[in-house]
């Protein structure tokens, strides 16, 4: 019996496990699976193809009932979901946002964010927009974590000292590697809490490029 899709999926995201993103190849992952680099060829044509497939399946689980019925849970459940998906393996934000996966598992998620914001009244445009700044932030602030799970913070406070950055010396103790669940969960609230306004901000859904004022 040969080598199936799953199986070099799996592969590919046991080698990002032990080796990161940068020992990510064709190679690596045939060698794991004991095959042919022709194998793994056959089902991925690419290193490029082989992370598209291994990012959307990082998201298959993220629809799993049970899930809250009605919103903002619900949204807040999905978002959660995802950003656990990313960091279930190592380097896996910045795997994604490397790619763009428009696969089954990818596209379902997509759907069940923007389906969640347009049963809860909001216009196509908010919905496509809101789900887009939810999945970039999670992959923002994930890919943050990961890299400083592999060396030090970014920042030290001999880095910004009070003299020189007063506003970053300030809050430095809230943006250690310490408190990004609550920088996410501070995050998301944010963009959920703005949805109202956003709408009434945007106008009618006409497409146009209408943004807030200066004076909001």
């Amino acid at each position: 019996m040969g080598t199936t899709r799953g199986e070099i999926v799996a592969a590919t995201l046991a080698v990002l496990d032990e080796h990161g993103l940068d020992g990510v190849t064709m190679r690596a992952v045939a060698a794991r699976l004991g095959v042919q680099h022709n194998t793994v060829r056959w089902h991925a044509s690419s290193k490029g193809r082989l992370l598209e497939l291994a990012s959307d399946e990082l998201l298959a689980h993220c629809l799993d009932e049970p899930l809250p019925e009605t919103f903002p849970d619900r949204l807040r459940e999905l978002s959660r979901r995802c950003r656990a998906a990313l960091l279930s393996h190592r380097d896996a934000a910045k795997m994604v946002a490397g790619v763009f996966a428009a696969e089954p598992h990818t596209l379902r998620y997509a759907d069940a964010v923007i389906a969640t914001l347009l049963a809860a009244g909001h216009s196509p445009r908010t919905a496509a927009w809101t789900h887009w700044s939810i999945f970039y932030l999670t992959l923002g602030l994930t890919q943050e974590q990961q890299a400083a799970q592999e060396s030090a913070p970014a920042l030290h406070p001999d880095q910004t000292p009070a003299a020189s950055y007063p506003a970053l010396a300030q809050v430095l103790p809230h943006v250690g590697p310490d408190s990004f669940d609550q920088r996410f969960e501070f995050a998301l609230g944010l963009i959920i809490a703005g949805l109202s306004r956003a709408e009434d901000s945007h106008g009618p859904d006409t497409g146009g490029d209408v943004g807030y004022s200066p004076a909001d």
